[in-house]
């Protein structure tokens, strides 16, 4: 299936039905008076969150989406019946924004999550809704109310725990396919991924979902390389796992291009805790391993790691360190939902 993370759509909820005009007429019975009906209500457009989907690729084919309008009323005081609504399914972690690409309306980040994005419009009231003490035999009825169209943009940003950054070629994608039964593109030429990929791990009997991004490259922020489009697919990572080259001339400079490049992008991805590795070690003696590894570890000031992806060394302790990170985070939600579990227990309803 082709990735696609970004979709433009347009979204039009139905119009009311038209009310109706309509008198009582039956034998025997004389002035029988106003009896017309009310218009139906628009159908609404509903956006929701599935899990199984992983993709905005559907919207690439269907961009055009309309509630069912509202019918009409009918005499004998019969109401229109309601358009039928629309619900959109987008994957988890959509967000959801206003033409302008900025104003977020909506972020779907939970499975089942369904959020109104276009109300029908109301239907228009019959004249037996304007009968009164001096308007006996009232002749109009109200048309229908007009529902709401937009244009909106889909933005996909994959729910990982841990994203997977640095260079292109330092192998990311050999390490998500050691790790999970992910089987990303692996080649010896820089930008083999061209999209992200997501695999699971299982660590201390929990999910552990990886995310691998395309590779940056220096000046990634003015759009060198592939640019930094992929950057917001990491946004929502609890830590970071940061492969390096350890065959690459510099690794220092290997270390701060990539660091510079979050930083631009969003300061607060330069915030987030991160796992420094140096891959590929298998293919160097030891000697200029950790000749590497020490100007390494003085210029980022935190613990580096060997490993060799592809002979499947080393890769059990990154696995085990970037863990940390990730289990307390976890602990923090829960502690915020067990906080708020009790803070809806301890309400108390006073009677009106």
């Amino acid at each position: 299936m082709k990735f696609l993370d970004q979709a433009k759509i347009y979204i039009q909820s139905g119009d009311g039905g038209a009310g109706c005009v309509s008198f009582r007429r039956e034998k025997y019975i004389e002035f029988g008076g106003p009896n017309g009906g009310d218009g139906g209500k628009g159908g609404s457009v509903y956006f929701e969150a599935v899990p199984n989907l992983n993709t905005l690729i559907d919207f690439r084919y269907h961009q055009h989406f309309k509630a069912q309008k509202g019918f009409p009323g009918q005499g004998s005081d019969k109401s229109g019946k309601k358009g039928e609504d629309i619900v959109i399914k987008v994957p988890v972690g959509t967000e959801i924004l206003a033409e302008d690409q900025e104003t977020l309306i909506a972020d779907m980040i939970e499975p089942g999550q369904k959020f109104m994005i276009a109300k029908g419009g109301d239907g228009g009231r019959g004249n037996a809704q304007f009968k009164s003490a001096t308007n006996q035999a009232p002749r109009y009825a109200e048309p229908g109310w007009p529902g709401q169209e937009m244009w909106v943009w889909l933005r996909l940003k994959v729910i990982a725990d841990v994203g997977l950054i640095g260079m292109p070629n330092a192998g990311k994608s050999t390490f998500l396919s050691v790790v999970t039964k992910a089987r990303p593109k692996i080649a010896d030429y820089p930008f083999t991924t061209l999209h992200p990929n997501l695999g699971v791990a299982w660590v201390d009997n929990y999910e552990m979902v990886i995310a691998d991004i395309p590779g940056l490259i220096e000046g990634a922020h003015e759009g060198i390389g592939l640019g930094d489009r992929f950057l917001k697919h990491v946004e929502r990572c609890s830590a970071f796992l940061h492969l390096i080259d350890v065959t690459s001339d510099d690794v220092v400079k290997s270390y701060k291009s990539i660091r510079k490049e979050l930083e631009l992008y969003n300061k607060d991805l330069s915030q987030k805790p991160e796992v420094v590795v140096l891959n590929k070690c298998d293919a160097l003696d030891i000697k200029e391993v950790d000749k590497k590894k020490e100007k390494l570890q003085k210029a980022c000031g935190k613990k580096v790691f060997e490993m060799s992806a592809i002979a499947k060394k080393g890769i059990f302790d990154c696995i085990l360190e970037v863990n940390k990170y990730i289990t307390r985070e976890r602990k923090k939600k829960e502690d915020q939902e067990e906080v708020l579990l009790k803070k809806e227990e301890n309400k108390t309803w006073s009677p009106v």
